[in-house]
Formats: C-alpha cells, sequence, structure tokens
C-alpha cells in the first residue's frame, strides 16, 4: 500500500547560499523515498516552467512543515545540481555523500540527547575555525566571548591566533594552543546547543574537563578561562623535560612493558581497552620508543607536546597549580558531570583547586568514565572538536561491554566549514536526536 504524504511538497521560488539542508522524513522507508521522488518532480517541473527555485526556501518550508518520522534523510548542497542529485540517490537507493539517512526508533527518540565529549590536546590544526569564523555568525560571536573572558589572562589575541594573522604566537606553544582549544570546544558546543542540541552528560580528557565541567554548569566561563589561561602557563615551567606518545595496543601488554622504565614513565592516560597514553623523561621515552618499534607496536608522539602532563613532573607546579585555582567556587551543574579523574559521575561542586591539581597529574581514566556512562544507558556521543580523537577508544569500550552506540565528530582535519558541522547535524537527526533546523535558516 502506498503510504501517503508525510510533509507537503513546498512551492518552491532564487537561489540559497552556502550550504543548504532539506531535511525528510517518512513512516516507512517506502514513504521517505516518495516524499523524495514528490519533491524532485516539483522542482523538475518548476524548472521545467521556467520557474527559478530557492534553495534556501525549499529548506525552510520542509523544516516548517514539522512531520518527524521515524525513516530520516538530509540532503545537503551548495547548488540545485547538489541538491537534485542527493534526492536523486535518496529516491534511487543510492548512497550519496550529501546525503545522510537513518532511522531514529521511538525507543531512540524518547531521550535522544548525547554526551558532550571534549577532548585534551592534540586536535588542532591550522585553520580550523577560519570557515566558521567566515560562514557562522553563531560560532564568531562565541569565539568572542571567550576571547573576551581570556583577555586578563593573555597578551595575545584569540581570534588573530585562529585567523594566522602574522605575527601572532604558534599552535606549538601550551599557552596558545590549550586556551585556543578550550575556545574552540566551547564555541562547538555552543553551536550545537543553538541548533537546540542540548548535552545528557559531559566528559572531558585532560584539560577537555574543563570545557565539560563549565558546560554541565560548574564554572562560569570567567573561572573556566582563567583556569585553562593560566594552567597552560604554568605547564611552559616543564617544557623541554618530557614527551608524551599514543599507543595502540593492549593496555596489559604496554603496562608489562613499562616495568622497565617505573618511575622515568608514566600512564598518562587510558582512553580504551588498547589505547594508552606513556608521558615521562625525554630519554626514557626515546627507549620506550625503540621497544615499541621492535615489538610493532603502533604509537605515535601527542602532536605539539614537549612536557610530560600526567607525570611526577607535574608535582613541581603542585603549589602554583593550587594557588591559580584557589579563589574557584564550582557551583552544582544542571547538566551530569562524568569525571575522568574518579572514573563516575561526581557532583560538580567537588571540582576545587585540589581536583584540577589531580586532573593534570593523575592518570586520565577516560575509559573508566566512559564505562560508566555506558552502565547509565547513554548511547549516544558527539566530540565537540577540531577532529575526534577519542571515538577509536570510545568504540572498543562499547563493544566489549557488548553494548552499541552512535559516536558522531562535529568537525574533521581540513573540514572545519558550516557543511562539516550541518552534516554532523544531520547524523545526530537521523538517530533521533531532537534538532532545530530553523537555525539554519535564521
Amino acid at each position: 500500500m502506498t503510504e501517503p504524504a508525510t510533509q507537503d511538497v513546498p512551492t518552491a521560488v532564487g537561489a540559497g547560499a552556502g550550504t543548504v539542508p532539506w531535511v525528510l522524513s517518512g513512516r516507512t522507508e517506502q514513504g521517505l523515498r516518495g516524499q523524495a521522488a514528490r519533491l524532485l518532480a516539483r522542482l523538475e517541473s518548476d524548472a521545467a516552467a521556467n520557474v527559478a527555485a530557492d534553495l534556501t526556501d525549499v529548506g525552510r518550508s520542509l523544516v516548517a512543515a514539522g512531520a518527524l518520522f521515524e525513516y530520516r534523510a538530509v540532503v545537503l548542497g551548495r547548488d540545485r545540481a547538489e541538491l537534485l542529485a542527493g534526492l536523486r540517490a535518496l529516491v534511487e537507493e543510492r548512497p550519496a555523500p550529501n546525503v545522510i539517512s537513518g532511522r531514529a526508533t521511538r525507543q531512540a527518540q524518547a531521550d535522544a540527547r548525547p554526551v558532550f565529549v571534549f577532548p585534551g590536546q592534540g586536535t588542532q590544526w591550522v585553520g580550523m575555525a577560519v570557515e566558521l569564523l567566515h560562514t557562522s555568525p553563531a560560532f564568531a560571536q562565541e569565539i568572542r566571548a571567550c576571547e573576551k573572558a581570556l583577555s586578563p589572562h593573555l597578551d595575545w589575541s584569540l581570534e588573530d591566533v585562529l585567523r594566522g594573522v602574522a605575527g601572532t604566537p604558534p599552535l606549538d606553544r601550551v599557552d596558545v594552543v590549550q586556551p585556543v582549544l578550550f575556545s574552540m570546544m566551547l564555541s562547538l558546543a555552543r553551536l550545537w546547543r543553538r541548533f537546540g542540541v542540548e548535552p545528557k552528560a559531559t566528559v572531558g580528557h585532560s584539560q577537555g574537563e574543563i570545557v565539560a565541567a563549565h558546560v554541565a554548569g560548574a564554572l562560569s566561563l570567567e573561572d573556566a578561562a582563567r583556569i585553562v589561561a593560566l594552567r597552560s602557563r604554568a605547564l611552559t615551567a616543564i617544557r623541554g623535560r618530557g614527551e608524551m606518545l599514543t599507543v595502540l595496543a593492549p593496555n596489559e601488554r604496554v603496562r608489562t612493558m613499562l616495568a622497565d622504565w617505573d618511575g622515568v614513565l608514566s600512564i598518562a592516560a587510558v582512553n580504551g581497552p588498547a589505547t594508552m597514553t606513556v608521558s615521562g623523561d625525554v630519554g626514557a621515552m626515546a627507549e620506550f620508543g625503540a621497544a615499541l618499534s621492535a615489538a610493532r607496536m603502533m604509537r605515535w608522539r601527542v602532536p605539539g607536546v614537549d612536557f610530560a602532563a600526567h607525570s611526577a613532573h607535574v608535582e613541581d607546579l603542585r603549589e602554583t597549580l593550587l594557588d591559580l585555582a584557589a579563589d574557584i567556587r564550582p557551583a552544582r551543574g544542571d547538566v551530569p558531570f562524568y569525571s575522568t579523574v574518579t572514573g563516575r559521575r561526581i557532583d560538580t561542586d567537588e571540582l576545587d583547586a585540589e581536583y584540577w591539581y589531580r586532573n593534570l597529574r593523575q592518570t586520565v581514566r577516560f575509559d573508566e568514565a566512559v564505562r560508566s556512562l555506558v552502565a547509565d544507558g547513554h548511547s549516544i556521543f558527539v566530540e565537540c572538536s577540531a577532529q575526534p580523537v577519542l571515538s577509536v577508544g570510545i568504540q572498543d569500550i562499547v563493544e566489549e561491554l557488548g553494548r552499541s552506540a552512535v559516536l558522531m565528530a562535529t568537525l574533521r582535519n581540513e573540514d572545519g566549514g558550516m557543511g562539516r558541522f550541518l552534516a554532523a547535524l544531520a547524523e545526530a537527526y537521523v538517530h533521533g536526536v531532537a534538532v532545530d533546523w530553523t537555525a539554519a535558516f535564521a
């Protein structure tokens, strides 16, 4: 039996600018394809009658129709040709790079909000914010709010560094890259929220916990900016003494190998059952790296890091770190916060100066925090960052637990524009997450 129309086909009337989302849904796969076919037929008929279609108006009309059924698709395009090609692919059940489709079951729609995941250092790439600064006024506004909060502690311009203005400090300085990544992650999280996507929980890795705490409601923007700016400056005192190395191998095997460097190398982070970061003295790290090479174990240096966070080196900074966060007054937030210091959900009024010292000194127990999240029923994760770096570990944990999860990136390396962000939104939408698509046409 042919399914009745799921949404009215809009009257298409101009041409939109930038990437435009066309949002469709149906009660069945056949119904979804039927809506795409009707829209395609209408647009082709208008073209034959020399009626110009305003691509943005088409998208706005689809969203205004408001029907959100189980089978969903979003067609993305910068012009008529791309959008129509995407519609044809959907009708003909062919994969296309600009078509995101999926099924949002009623169970998934019941409370389909994601965990916002904030990684630590290593997600940066030159130019990562430039496209969004040019194409998203909302993102630019959030970056400027971060710059205002950071400005009492910096002698350089956040936006100038992001734009690569001549004479600005480089991203390979820890006291530059950490405030920049803080601002990048927070602005992306706020952009998700501008489109109606609210976090069900937050979790952060190393410095990412500062963003997670702010998004959870524990820290004001001013307090969060103070912590990230001043502690990244403090880290310059231990630069050149250490390194950090990520190893892809079963954790127990890595622990066994590390026994030969007890006291000079530390486990900096455990990200999954076969993903670990090691931290410590430069000389010992060279020896350990050679041993990993001989064992044919995959490893790489954490980009832009010439210090040993989460190791005994941090103890030299204890008093400095406690002092810079002494006036912080954490609040009890309204979004659940899963700690990678404790490996479990905690009340955010515990995030005092001592906590932030432990955050930098102790092993990042990301794997335990993810296990706690999965045990508590969380199954949708989105990395709010310039590129995803924690998805492999999350996926391994979920599979080890015999569960399933949806893992999503926000931006990707060399792909940081509004088109990429809309694709991330589309992926969330087709998995049942509530998205306010009207923000795309504001």
